[in-house]
């Protein structure tokens, strides 16, 4: 058998082909010896569709032949003067030419996302006098504009003004005496719609007594703070509340965006919050019962079972000295609290209603 390398090629030029060079036997009639394929080269194959095409431009017109040949030769002049004209450097000849459609594609993308207009600041200030307040992030996300705008004190001091009841009560610290003062604002006025707006605080309401699964939001967290009180209830006993305030612990991700948006320097300390990586465990018992010292300690267990009575539920909470590994097991070498029986468990972040005042926020 001859080998494949042996096999003779018909070679065309793609700017000497017309019509006439062109026969029925480079088609079903050709050799075997010469074209074992039968098939015709592709540059002979655009050539002719070329060819085609620009006869039946000339028969929709109904012109005449030169006409139509040189508004062709101009088509195609102008399609080479802006390939040179979007790209300059195409005409070195040591560069191949998959690299150049690749950099004329990146810069008509480029050039198609850079269309839009551009509105000043003040109009953007203007549209979120309209804004709901569960609808900020979403306005923030508009363009880098929208962002600013929510960055500044006049965007927060205005959505607490426009939701602003006297008939609500409100603690003392989101009383409108505090809201003029910058530190924290943000999280002044996020709290308070907590208490004004009305969706936020159905919100709230709807959370039960008990969450129907253990919350996993509270693994590897710090406890910084830890105190026991007794509050009064509807049994003539009176019930226990232990609240343990938890630090979330930023873990390093791999994958972390380089570049973030930073917020303007005169604005820092309206978005200043101390408690945004907080969360308060609050835990009811209807017993005192004696817990160690858990300060300082980190949260690796938290679970939430049935307890031996059946008819309540019992936490257990297992702390140790440092934060847990992942896909590590639980090491048991820690200080365990367990609480039983339990009446309710709450886990609020730091705008919860029934979240600490702190003197610092």
């Amino acid at each position: 058998m001859p080998k494949k390398g042996n096999r003779k090629r018909l070679k065309f030029k793609a700017g000497d082909v017309c019509s006439e060079s062109v026969t029925v036997a480079d088609y079903a009639d050709a050799d075997p010896a010469v074209v074992k394929s039968g098939r015709v080269k592709k540059a002979v194959a655009n050539a002719l569709e070329k060819e085609v095409k620009l006869l039946c431009g000339l028969e929709a017109s109904h012109g005449a032949v030169d006409e139509v040949l040189s508004s062709a030769e101009n088509a195609k002049a102008d399609a080479v003067h802006s390939s040179i004209d979007l790209d300059p450097e195409e005409n070195d000849i040591n560069e191949s030419k998959v690299p150049h459609k690749k950099k004329n594609k990146r810069r008509k993308e480029s050039s198609e996302s850079s269309d839009g207009n551009e509105y000043p600041v003040d109009i953007w200030y203007m549209i979120s006098s309209y804004i709901r307040p569960e609808d900020v992030c979403k306005f923030a996300l508009i363009c880098r504009d929208a962002w600013t705008v929510t960055c500044t004190a006049a965007f927060w001091t205005r959505l607490y003004r426009r939701h602003y009841r006297i008939d609500v009560h409100l603690p003392f610290h989101l009383q409108p005496d505090f809201i003029d003062k910058m530190r924290c604002l943000r999280a002044r006025v996020i709290r308070s719609l907590f208490h004004l707006y009305e969706p936020f605080d159905l919100r709230v309401s709807k959370i039960p007594s008990l969450p129907e699964s253990t919350p996993t939001t509270l693994h590897n967290s710090k406890c910084v703070l830890f105190w026991v009180r007794k509050v009064p209830g509807t049994r003539p006993e009176a019930l226990w509340e232990f609240n343990f305030k938890l630090l979330k612990q930023q873990g390093h991700s791999k994958n972390r965006c380089t570049k973030s948006l930073h917020l303007p320097r005169q604005y820092e300390e309206v978005h200043t919050n101390p408690d945004s990586d907080c969360y308060m465990l609050q835990v009811t018992t209807l017993n005192f019962i004696l817990t160690p010292v858990v300060m300082g300690m980190t949260l690796t267990l938290f679970t939430i079972n049935v307890s031996t009575d059946m008819c309540h539920h019992r936490v257990r909470l297992l702390f140790q000295d440092s934060p847990l590994q992942r896909g590590k097991k639980i090491d048991q070498g820690g200080i365990q609290v367990l609480l039983d029986p339990v009446q309710s468990v709450k886990v609020m972040n730091w705008w919860h209603p029934q979240y600490p005042f702190s003197p610092y926020t």
